[in-house]
């Protein structure tokens, strides 16, 4: 979970960052990081017990981080750059991490997709 929420603070301004992106491939990367932002939301208002526990909600938000964050290498290959991007020069200085840490995020939310079946599951992923 520690990989999970790491990535989300990357990405908690998002949807107000993209007000004026020029660039497509940045505005593509930051609706990719807003599509798991919002699935992050939906696990995080369920471990927080703001919203109701439901299991296939949970799935289902689990498998959105998965797809999204399974095009994020792709995403981020070109060093793109906006005035609107909050995309740190690290991605692209040191790639080979970000993409380990892109690839243990898919692993672990398609790993949880799965398997996720009471609240005590979700709270301790």
């Amino acid at each position: 979970m520690t990989i999970i929420v790491g990535f989300i603070a990357l990405v908690a301004n998002a949807t107000w960052a993209h007000q004026g992106v020029q660039n497509a491939a940045v505005m593509a990367r930051m609706n990719g990081m807003t599509s798991i932002a919002d699935a992050m939301k939906v696990i995080g208002d369920m471990v927080k017990g703001t919203t109701a526990f439901d299991r296939d909600i949970a799935r289902e938000a689990l498998s959105d981080v998965a797809a999204a964050s399974a095009q994020t290498l792709d995403l981020f290959a070109a060093p793109e750059d906006d005035p609107k991007s909050e995309a740190r020069p690290e991605i692209w200085s040191n790639f080979s991490d970000f993409g380990a840490k892109s690839d243990a995020l898919t692993d672990l939310a398609e790993a949880l997709a799965v398997a996720v079946d009471t609240p005590a599951d979700l709270r301790s992923a």
